[in-house]
């Protein structure tokens, strides 16, 4: 039961992480807290549900209950959810920004854009839920007395891919190097000659990519509705405040905290409080 638990726990928090990282990148690099970032993930869940939908049913790979059309789908929307982060940056707070605009206003605006993007997703798809597929699938143990869904194994794997990979890009790459400077300090870096402009875009980029992964995610372990990232809000942000803002192993260990104190939390407690 305890193992069982701290398994849907880690699956959970592995996907918070996520997002997690995304908003610390962008609240240490930007300076504020961006509320809409939870929105970001009903962006991405949604973008490649349309590209699934788009290129059709498919064999799914294995025993996992979708086919190759929604690994490429992920990705094309990863890209599409950055893309629409930097067009949210440079109508909303990038004139916010050369204005001399305080954080406070830009916190606020960001409640805006997230108001914006969420309804937006609620016209262009209405309030029912969807799915990315309807195959049926049968637990695995891969532990004693611990079963998950080949999907849910599928998710833990490349959520742990993409924390590595990220870490080695911001400790090895030249665009890497710069958001991490620009992190520590934005004037001393635009002073060294860094194209601080660059590097907002490329934290706007790899935040909506980010934030896309963690919405697919979710919608590969439950379902994809409007509020996804809404209800993921809090839980979002408490991981990155747990995890100190700007880190990135360390919003991953609080969204783990995060997922395992809702998962185990349900032993304790009615699972309405979760």
């Amino acid at each position: 039961m305890i193992g069982q638990a701290i398994a849907d726990g880690l699956l959970t928090g592995g996907i918070l992480a996520l997002g997690a990282i995304g908003y610390s990148l962008s609240s240490q690099i930007l300076k504020f807290a961006n509320f809409a970032h939870a929105e970001f993930l009903t962006v991405g869940a949604y973008l490649a549900l349309a590209l699934v939908t788009l290129m059709g049913a498919a064999e799914p790979i294995g025993a996992l209950s979708f086919g190759l059309p929604l690994i490429v789908a992920t990705i094309l929307a990863g890209i599409g959810t950055g893309l629409v982060a930097i067009a949210v940056d440079r109508l909303v707070f990038s004139r916010l920004r050369s204005r001399r605009a305080a954080a406070l206003t830009l916190v606020f605006a960001s409640f805006g854009v997230a108001l914006m993007l969420r309804n937006l997703v609620l016209l262009l798809w209405g309030p029912d839920a969807h799915y990315y597929g309807q195959e049926l699938q049968i637990a695995i143990e891969v532990l004693p007395d611990v079963r998950l869904l080949p999907d849910h194994v599928f998710v833990l794997a490349l959520t742990l891919i993409l924390v590595v990979s990220l870490h080695l890009f911001l400790q090895s790459s030249r665009v890497g190097v710069a958001m991490r400077a620009m992190a520590d300090s934005p004037a001393l870096s635009q002073a060294c000659g860094i194209d601080t402009a660059s590097v907002i875009r490329w934290t706007w980029l790899l935040a909506g990519m980010l934030a896309a992964c963690a919405g697919v995610f979710t919608g590969l372990t439950v379902q994809i509705r409007p509020e996804l990232g809404f209800n993921m809000l809090l839980a979002v942000l408490t991981a990155a405040v747990l995890g100190g803002s700007g880190s990135l192993f360390g919003a991953v260990v609080g969204g783990l905290i995060v997922g395992l104190a809702e998962s185990l939390s349900v032993l304790v407690m009615p699972a309405s409080y979760k």
